[in-house]
């Protein structure tokens, strides 16, 4: 088995801490305060409840010991902050490669934390052993997800139809 993902991440103001089951109801207030915004974006949003937070909570466990995903609260300022955010690194896109993938509550848009929280996340990517290469994928309407890897200098390599949206592929290389 490969070398694990660090349990906590920093990147100027974000703390990025590894979710553990003591952060479900923490999770489930901040998913219910996001659904409005979450929904268009995210299909999970649509079926969201407090048990689909435990399952999303025990396959994140169940990723993290296989080293096929490692999933994050986005915190500012310290490990023990109130919880803003999700985000995730995912061994989905083939060999070499990590995808990224993020969201925010309302109340920390607008910050840059989302561009820290990604930074963060394509540094320890490529401080893992095999990493070649690290993508993000948003919907185009959603402009705010597409400008995270564009500040982050990732490349456009990808748009491609699907059949509810028109999906952006950001991707960069290691150095």
């Amino acid at each position: 088995m490969e070398r694990s993902a660090e349990e906590t991440l920093t990147h100027d103001r974000v703390v990025l801490t590894r979710w553990r089951v003591e952060d479900l109801d923490a999770l489930s207030r901040l998913v219910d305060e996001s659904l409005e915004r979450l929904k268009p974006w995210m299909p999970w949003a649509h079926t969201h409840s407090r048990e689909s937070i435990g399952q999303y909570f025990a396959q994140a466990e169940a990723d993290w010991a296989l080293g096929s995903a490692y999933n994050y609260a986005i915190r500012e300022g310290a490990a023990d902050g109130p919880v803003l955010g999700s985000c995730s690194m995912m061994r989905r896109i083939g060999p070499g490669g990590w995808e990224i993938g993020y969201w925010i509550h309302e109340a920390g848009g607008g910050r840059g934390l989302v561009t820290m929280a990604a930074a963060a996340l394509t540094r320890q990517a490529f401080a893992l052993p095999d990493t070649t290469h690290v993508q993000i994928h948003h919907d185009a309407r959603n402009r705010a997800s597409g400008a995270v890897p564009e500040r982050l200098g990732f490349a456009v390599v990808e748009r491609r139809q699907e059949p509810d949206r028109e999906l952006v592929v950001w991707r960069t290389e290691r150095q």
